[in-house]
């Protein structure tokens, strides 16, 4: 099945006009290290633009400073580092700070040094709704089997077709069929991104999405996308309804902004800027 605008508009959240901060969900990002400072902002500004009551992050130590003044509408803190990324000393903080939200993600430029990579894979128990992306994912490489704790969790992953490798895709198969192997075996919501982005879910529906370009194709795009899966998780979605609506509005996004800057120049951040058009074409 494709993903289209008449289905996303029947699943995407109603907006309680009588809501407040605490209505609309809190979620956390652990993301961002020494030379990926942009990656948490991107996301985070994606979670608000897409309806998130309260945004949090987590940054390592030294970048803090830099997210902080760029972050307007998220709340960034500071976390114990080592080597430039968030360290396992960090683990205590992320989870009293995790028992108040709605949902998390982790991986955003968040590298892969071993002290995090191990803190990505201790914080999977936590049972709330996550997103993993980018550096998340990687985590798993050789260690899918951490992945098992969550199978009666809300859990999306957001792989490139290098990332789906590493965590044991089958690229020999077509898209469609790797993608929902991988979910049904794994217990996840997977969205393989690409041309055409494929949605699959571990109950075996598997849906296509219908927007987007190759404009999209620059560094930053996958953040705004965990983002988005972020914000919407926090607002009662499930797992691959989120992934659904997210990958569908995030597409129609990089059209509108294809339009006016052109594919070859658009950036992230004219994404970004654009977004709120989408959805309200999408919501009316």
């Amino acid at each position: 099945m494709k993903i289209t605008a008449e289905y996303v508009r029947s699943i995407l959240p109603r907006r309680d006009p009588m809501g407040h901060k605490g209505t609309f969900g809190k979620v956390y990002g652990l993301m961002g290290a020494v030379g990926y400072t942009g990656a948490p902002c991107l996301a985070a500004e994606a979670a608000v633009r897409s309806g998130s009551g309260l945004v949090f992050l987590g940054v390592p130590q030294t970048i803090w400073p830099i997210t902080a003044g760029k972050c307007l509408s998220a709340m960034p803190s500071p976390l114990p580092e080592k080597a430039g990324g968030v360290s396992l000393a960090a683990e205590g903080i992320i989870r009293e700070k995790l028992a108040g939200m709605d949902a998390f993600a982790m991986g955003c430029g968040l590298g892969r040094s071993s002290e995090t990579e191990e803190l990505v894979r201790r914080l999977l128990d936590v049972e709330l709704p996550l997103v993993l992306d980018a550096d998340g994912i990687n985590a798993l490489e050789e260690h899918i089997d951490t992945l098992a704790c969550r199978r009666q969790l809300p859990t999306v992953l957001t792989p490139h077709a290098g990332e789906f490798a590493r965590v044991g895709g089958d690229g020999a198969m077509p898209r469609k069929e790797a993608a929902k192997k991988f979910a049904v075996e794994q217990g996840v919501v997977l969205v393989l991104k690409g041309p055409a982005t494929v949605v699959a879910a571990p109950d075996g529906r598997v849906m296509v999405n219908t927007t987007g370009n190759d404009g999209l194709a620059k560094g930053g795009s996958g953040d705004i996308l965990t983002g988005m899966v972020l914000s919407l998780l926090g607002q009662g979605m499930t797992a691959f309804d989120a992934a659904c609506a997210a990958v569908f509005v995030h597409g129609l996004a990089g059209d509108l902004a294809a339009k006016e800057k052109g594919r070859r120049s658009m950036t992230p951040e004219d994404v970004l800027e654009i977004l709120p058009y989408a959805y309200r074409e999408i919501e009316g």
